[in-house]
């Protein structure tokens, strides 16, 4: 028992908590459920003991749910005592209590039969607020105001004036929820006009100023705002209360009046986490981060800021999660924190991305259903127009059309499909291809690939009777880069020496990374002469790369070792090892050199001082699609 309350303690607080979102927004699901607490109207007495389990029902469907539900079982025995109205009421408080312990697909099924099945009209449009609540809860906006607008239809005929109320406050936070704040407003203020109950005017009166806020702004004068804060305090509506508070702290930054904002929302910070409504916390966190922010109080902000981003991790579409990361990413800024800055950013478009989704969502769904209901005025107009056999011939033809198009879009949706994940499967298996065939950090061939790429290379040379060069180099020094500058500067290294690499590179030469900081050349149709030159000219880019954009100034510099197919022969692997020998002989010598087979060492071209004469210089700033001609040429 104690597990089972608290489950269904944690599903109020999720619920209600939902209620915390962006003024763009309207209510989310704290509201929706809290719209079904509403107005429970009392029927005509039949059978005075099932009467007064209705009642005690009626009056702890909120406050005591393990309480409900033990009486639902009890009424449920009574069936048999209760008039067909009371049944259907008993029919209807288990299909809320299910939508209030989070089961909407039964909760809508359960009432969309007792729709169907009953004869009262209150009981009806009960029933179909309770489907319009489940479908915005579960996000289906589409068939929620589906519902919505056939049982507005049916409130001409309603008895009692808590049920009409009921169904204007779905109504209202629907269409706040969906951003049409115009309908919202009109009926928040039909509510408000009503002689509603004291705790539906708190929610009417808030409904009201969310929806002002999104149309033309919220009231001039505070004091309009602080009435409908006093009043859910009364009412011991905290929640909403605060909800409120978040509107006029609103107000008052965008008047500039930022550091009022946040002393009110510091006030009732501790009163909103009271209530262990996460949203509510989320957004007054959110809101004290971005205010803090702009009067510098960064670590402050900061402290808000990863607030929101711990409580609000599994919520994808809410705005105060997106704002937070940017705030974050605005404090990483300031402190020049560009790993932070990076991850922050990432969390801020991935966040904000998700949200502006969620809008588009809901404005489509308004639209779809909009638009049903255009389709559906001038298909009645038509038809009233007709005589009945012009009537009948229509819907025959109607009929035969629809089938038509129905058999068509399932063709064209056949076909798409198909399509599609043809087009996906492809997709994956160049995706797959590709990681398969690179090296994941630098883009280059793997060592794999390298191989197949080479002995291809190679085999076409031994056919045509051409010559072909083997240059291997290693970075030098690099395990003091990462021991002295860390790994990530490291990887940063091999990047700019594999794009200073590649500009050496022709279309028919590969380019391969053999293992940690040793890359190898095969080039195709190339001399010994020609391969030393391209290895000294890639050795001098490397030697040039300006690595004070790491934070750090530390030289970067390679050995090379060349062999050909003239010295080493066809064979891949007797080239590796030849070259490897080569490029171990440069090492010996003092790195920073070329070194062939020949046994010719190429001398370093440095100056004295390390640096680079003007013309090689000059050669070595050539782009490299010329590079790429000048060794097709000399091969």
């Amino acid at each position: 028992m104690k597990k089972k309350t608290s489950r269904i303690r944690r599903l109020r607080i999720d619920a209600a908590g939902s209620a915390m979102k962006h003024p763009g927004q309207g209510l989310t699901r704290g509201w929706l459920l809290a719209a079904i607490l509403f107005c429970i109207p009392v029927f005509v007495l039949a059978s005075p003991q099932v009467e007064e389990k209705l009642v005690q029902a009626e009056g702890m469907r909120s406050s005591e749910p393990v309480r409900l539900r033990h009486l639902l079982g009890e009424l449920r025995d009574m069936e048999g005592q209760a008039t067909p109205l009371q049944n259907a009421r008993i029919r209807y408080l288990h299909a809320y209590a299910k939508a209030y312990a989070g089961e909407y697909d039964e909760a809508i099924g359960e009432a969309r039969k007792l729709l169907a099945e009953a004869d009262d009209v209150d009981v009806k449009v009960r029933a179909g607020g309770l489907i319009v609540n489940s479908h915005a809860a579960t996000r289906n906006f589409a068939e929620g105001l589906r519902q919505l607008e056939s049982t507005l239809q049916l409130v001409p005929g309603v008895k009692s004036d808590d049920v009409r109320w009921h169904i204007w406050v779905a109504a209202a936070v629907l269409y706040n929820q969906i951003g049409q704040y115009e309908l919202g407003l009109e009926f928040s203020r039909k509510l408000e006009a009503s002689p509603i109950k004291p705790r539906t005017k708190c929610f009417a009166g808030q409904l009201r100023l969310e929806a002002l806020l999104n149309i033309s702004g919220l009231p001039e004068k505070d004091s309009e705002i602080t009435e409908v804060i006093d009043y859910c305090v009364e009412q011991k509506e905290l929640v909403v209360a605060n909800l409120t508070r978040i509107l006029l702290a609103r107000k008052w930054a965008a008047e500039g009046d930022r550091r009022k904002a946040i002393a009110l929302l510091r006030r009732h910070l501790g009163e909103a986490e009271e209530t262990r409504y996460p949203r509510l916390s989320v957004e007054m966190h959110g809101l004290l981060a971005q205010y803090l922010l702009e009067e510098q109080q960064i670590a402050a902000a900061e402290a808000h800021a990863r607030r929101v981003t711990r409580e609000a991790s599994g919520i994808a579409f809410t705005l105060p999660l997106a704002m937070a990361h940017k705030t974050l990413y605005q404090i990483a800024e300031r402190r020049n924190d560009v790993g932070a800055m990076l991850q922050h950013y990432r969390n801020y478009a991935e966040a904000d991305k998700a949200y502006l989704n969620d809008v588009k969502a809901r404005e489509m769904a308004y639209q779809i259903v909009r638009q049903e209901t255009l389709q559906k005025s001038q298909q009645i107009n038509q038809l009233d127009q007709k005589n009945q056999l012009l009537q009948l011939q229509s819907r025959l033809d109607q009929q035969s059309a629809q089938n038509t198009r129905l058999v068509v879009l399932l063709l064209v949706v056949l076909i798409a499909s198909i399509g599609y994940w043809a087009f996906k499967v492809k997709r994956v298996q160049l995706s797959l291809k590709k990681l398969a065939e690179t090296d994941a950090l630098t883009g280059v061939c793997n060592r794999h690939n390298f191989t197949l790429r080479a002995e291809h290379s190679l085999a076409q040379c031994a056919r045509a009777g051409e010559e072909a060069a083997l240059v291997m180099f290693d970075l030098d020094h690099f395990k003091q880069i990462n021991d002295r500058h860390g790994h990530q500067t490291g990887d940063w290294a091999l990047k700019q020496v594999t794009q200073a690499c590649q500009n050496f590179c022709r279309r028919i030469d590969a380019l391969g990374r053999l293992g940690g900081e040793e890359f190898a050349f095969l080039l195709h149709g190339c001399d010994m002469r020609n391969a030393r030159r391209m290895a000294e000219d890639c050795r001098m880019r490397i030697a040039g790369i300006d690595t004070r954009e790491t934070g750090f100034d530390f030289p970067i510099t390679a050995s090379f070792g060349v062999t050909t197919t003239a010295v080493s022969g066809y064979s891949l692997a007797k080239l590796l090892s030849h070259a490897d020998k080569a490029l171990y002989r440069a090492k010996h010598l003092g790195r920073n050199r070329v070194c062939g087979t020949d046994d010719e060492p190429m001398v370093s071209v440095l100056g004295e001082a390390g640096e680079i004469p003007a013309v090689l210089a000059e050669d070595a700033a050539l782009d490299g699609d010329y590079r790429a001609a000048r060794l097709e040429r000399a091969c």
